[in-house]
């Protein structure tokens, strides 16, 4: 007996409140589906109106033309014929829902609501929705522009239920039910069911994938079946990127992967599988005593009259099934090369605007910067050379509409969309720094603008000296540490002006039209610290690489060195990270990590104690007074701690106005979306202090004996 059956799940790259865009490429998927020969398509997370619409889910609107969509979608001719699962919001008794609509041919055949919300990290859904209870079944009360559809249907079933078609049966779970402890798919699959599907809105996070894809693989190894995963990809309007690659598995095999990184607004992946192999995961006996358990039997299940599975006449018998195959994975660098690009793509051609300018000031930071926005026009190139018609039409309004971009090497692209600014200062700034700007910029084919700020400077230095009648000094003269640092920020202020003027004027003084987004250059690790002046350099536009660590930031730079051959980044590796904001002179250069106290590694384990594995003051002494024992004493380790937490409280203000920046890592101190602290703390911290002293007396006191 074999019962064979194509299935479809999708990636789309939707975008918040764009019902036609987003309907366009529903239907778009729901078609290279039916070509592929497929019963069922999978489609993403709250697909119709886009996921992250934020406090839009407030809105009464937000309903109401989701179900116009919906409407429009299947009632369509190229969308029949085929099971479509789609995602929108719902409201049901006074409550608002993030739910499934299943329909068939026309026909709702039910509505299936999130049962367990995501609601932590960058996720607020209870804030906007209800959870749906576990086994509750009601009737809905469809909407008029459904009723008004051929079928006439006035009601249908909503909640917790699974499908029987004619030779197969199916289920929904959505997003965050696969990731909490008791999933459905557990249940579902001890009540036979055959096909879970679940639509999802996950986002990028380095080396987050592996984990997404060890849970379906459990799932279903252990419980035997098909599991369908959809999700959305790219830059809907926020600091997140959505990563694709949907999948189809079959008892703990992979059979189908989508694209982790790409520009291509509609990718379908199909399997085909055999629904009878399923027998052979499900025969233990200690599965089939708990299939008894009551319980399982009280999911409802709604009669769908149609064949999933391809009849006996109409069956090719030489139709293999799909194979299993090794799910891929990038290297980190590989993520930030690719996933920041996309989010960049995404953001410039949906914002309309000219292209992007970075203060590229010859460190590293920014040099990351730069390279990643190359890697976006590299991508750029490619999709062009195999004729992705949406990125043309984009990549000839950036160039100006006359120019032809298939001719286009990513060094002439980026020459059209991509401005760097070094920005100098006559006694502040060093040849090296200066020339590796300009050679990053030319290896890259970035348009370059080479210029000194001291005229900047020296006004605003002559208008607060006469004001205070005060003459403030850097260090190296004998300035105390307030004016030296008064004096640094005269400076990187005065580039953020210059940097904002230069991006509204750029287009036109070179013949275009438009105005140029500021890409900020502040990794994660300067931000947790306040190592960065506020509405500085560091205020921007939108940020790449707001939340990914120095130490990440160093491999990826050596990786594009040979992946993108650019051998000038290597320079960038090996000099000394320094702000240059104080005077060069014979005995002194400034330095980061001198400054803040701290190496980026260092940084970057504090960030993750604070955030990750959310310990205070007191558990962060406590675990590095043993992880760092082998290089560092316990006061040493308790002298660092403290600081960071000073520095931390003195500075976490900062983090109220940063720029949005990419999210990337699980301990970025955004303020606006990720990292909700307050940012007046009592400083010292005492009573932390005191109790790490009591612990400190009782390690000297046991070292002494």
């Amino acid at each position: 007996m074999t019962r064979k059956c194509v299935l479809a799940t999708s990636q789309l790259n939707q975008w918040v409140l764009d019902y036609d865009g987003n309907r366009d490429r529903i239907v778009e998927a729901i078609t290279q589906a039916k070509a592929k020969g497929a019963s069922i398509i999978l489609t993403p997370e709250l697909c119709i109106p886009g996921y992250g619409l934020l406090d839009h889910w407030l809105e009464n609107d937000v309903y109401a033309n989701s179900w116009d969509v919906a409407a429009d979608i299947i009632s369509r001719p190229e969308c029949q014929d085929i099971i479509v699962d789609l995602g929108l919001p719902i409201q049901h008794r006074g409550c608002s829902y993030n739910a499934r609509l299943i329909a068939l041919n026309g026909e709702v055949l039910a509505i299936r609501p999130k049962l367990d919300l995501c609601n932590d990290g960058n996720f607020r859904e209870m804030r906007y929705f209800t959870p749906w209870p576990r086994g509750r079944v009601d009737d809905y009360a469809l909407p008029p522009v459904i009723q008004d559809l051929a079928a006439k249907q006035k009601r249908c079933r909503i909640g917790e239920v699974a499908f029987e078609a004619l030779d197969g049966s199916f289920a929904s779970e959505t997003c965050e039910e696969l990731w909490t402890p008791n999933s459905p798919h557990s249940l579902y699959s001890l009540a036979g069911i055959e096909i879970v599907m679940n639509s999802s809105g996950s986002h990028h996070e380095l080396r987050k994938l592996d984990t997404r894809i060890n849970l379906i693989k459990e799932a279903t190894a252990k419980t035997g079946g098909v599991y369908m995963y959809s999700n959305q990809r790219g830059c809907d309007g926020d600091r997140l990127y959505y990563d694709g690659c949907s999948l189809i598995l079959n008892s703990g095999h992979v059979l189908a992967q989508g694209s982790q990184f790409s520009l291509r607004d509609v990718e379908v992946q199909t399997a085909t599988v055999d629904l009878d192999e399923i027998w052979a995961w499900r025969t233990s006996r200690s599965r089939g005593m708990q299939a008894n358990d009551p319980n399982v039997h009280k999911l409802e299940r709604i009669q769908v009259d149609y064949k999933l599975c391809k009849s006996a006449k109409a069956l090719d018998p030489r139709q293999r099934l799909s194979p299993a195959i090794n799910p891929f994975y990038h290297v980190p660098e590989e993520e930030i090369a690719l996933g920041p690009a996309c989010w960049l793509w995404d953001y410039l051609r949906r914002s309309r605007t000219a292209g992007y300018l970075v203060p590229l000031s010859g460190g590293i930071d920014s040099c990351a910067t730069a390279t990643i926005v190359f890697s976006m026009c590299r991508l750029v190139i490619k999709e062009i050379k195999e004729g992705n018609e949406a990125v043309i039409t984009d990549a000839k309004r950036l160039c100006g509409g006359t120019e032809d971009v298939s001719q286009l090497t990513p060094q002439q692209f980026c020459n059209h969309i991509f401005t760097t600014v070094y920005m100098g200062m006559q006694k502040q700034s060093s040849k090296e720094t200066r020339d590796r700007a300009r050679d990053l910029a030319s290896a890259i084919g970035a348009h370059h603008v080479d210029t000194n700020i001291d005229p900047m400077f020296n006004a605003l230095f002559e208008v607060v000296s006469s004001t205070l009648s005060f003459q403030p000094k850097f260090k190296t003269d004998g300035g105390q540490p307030t004016e030296n640092l008064a004096l640094q920020n005269f400076q990187s202020r005065s580039r953020m002006v210059l940097a904002y003027g230069l991006a509204q004027l750029l287009p036109s003084s070179r013949g275009s039209a438009g105005n140029l987004l500021v890409l900020g250059s502040a990794n994660v690790d300067e931000c947790l610290r306040g190592y960065l002046t506020k509405y500085d350099c560091s205020s921007a536009d939108i940020n790449p690489i707001g939340g990914i660590s120095k130490t990440d930031l160093k491999s990826f730079i050596a990786w594009a060195e040979t992946h993108f051959a650019l051998p000038i980044l290597h320079s960038f590796i090996t000099a000394v990270p320094t702000a240059e904001l104080e005077p060069i002179t014979a005995s002194y250069v400034q330095s980061d990590e001198a400054d803040m106290g701290f190496t980026y590694d260092e940084l970057s384990t504090l960030g993750r104690l604070r955030k990750t594995f959310k310990l205070g003051m007191v558990g962060m002494f406590e675990r590095l007074a043993v992880d760092w024992s082998d290089h560092m004493r316990p006061r040493q380790v308790y002298q660092k701690v403290a600081d960071f937490m000073k520095f931390y409280a003195i500075n976490r203000h900062k983090m109220t106005t940063m720029t949005p920046g990419l999210y990337l890592e699980s301990y970025t101190p955004d303020d606006n979306r990720y990292d909700l602290r307050p940012f007046l703390y009592p400083v010292w911290f005492p009573f932390e202090r005191r109790k790490i002293e009591n612990l400190l007396r009782r390690m000297e006191e046991g070292e002494a004996e």
